[in-house]
């Protein structure tokens, strides 16, 4: 008689904690946005994205321990923790942003850091789109339209954070809130641009396939 036991095979544990974590990063940047766009209750949304930026480190903890644990990957070992790293600091900028927000006392959000955020979200989303074309071989060709569109999002969310910059030095003499300002922005610039790592690692996976 056969006995089946249940357990995840170790290759679908991979996909699911990348889409876990991925899910978590778009709800983060969601949060972020609602921070800016309703300037409210900000101290207890600030320690919201405080919360999702430990569920992200639970999870690359978990992927981590998983990859250790593995003798043969799915994908490479290399990609693996590229994709992990990248994933883990788009987290850690949202949360360094929001930080910032509290921790200088901004008395509102300005409207480029919420077309910057918006942009921000819309490129997590996309990059939530990708990674589940990792899961099998013949979705693999999938992944160059999604990162066409998150590297067109990167281009777009460079442009805003120039004129953000340009608009900063032009409107304020306060030397202290250009300081402020110009670190919150650079954390969502920096969050987008590991996006963008993310998809350069999932076009080098599937380059890798072909």
């Amino acid at each position: 008689m056969l006995v089946r036991f249940p357990f995840i095979p170790r290759e679908r544990k991979f996909f699911d904690l990348f889409e876990e974590g991925i899910r978590n990063i778009v709800i983060a940047a969601q949060a972020l946005l609602d921070l800016m766009e309703r300037w409210e209750n900000v101290e207890e949304k600030a320690r919201r994205i405080v919360d999702l930026e430990h569920t992200g480190d639970d999870i690359t903890h978990r992927i981590i321990s998983q990859l250790h644990g593995t003798f043969v990957t799915p994908l490479d070992r290399e990609d693996i923790a590229a994709l992990t790293n990248s994933l883990d600091d788009i987290i850690d900028h949202i949360r360094d942003a929001s930080d910032a927000m509290v921790i200088y006392k901004i008395s509102h959000p300005t409207q480029r850091s919420k077309e910057l955020t918006g942009v921000l979200v819309q490129t997590t989303l996309e990059v939530e789109r990708a990674i589940p074309c990792l899961r099998r071989p013949s979705s693999l060709k999938n992944i160059r339209e999604h990162c066409i569109e998150i590297h067109r999002l990167e281009n777009e969310g460079d442009e805003v954070m120039r004129l953000a910059m340009g608009e900063l030095f032009e409107d304020s003499e306060d030397v202290i809130e250009i300081i402020k300002w110009r670190e919150i922005y650079e954390h969502i610039e920096s969050a987008i641009d590991k996006c963008e790592d993310v998809a350069n690692v999932l076009e080098g996976v599937m380059i890798k396939s072909a």
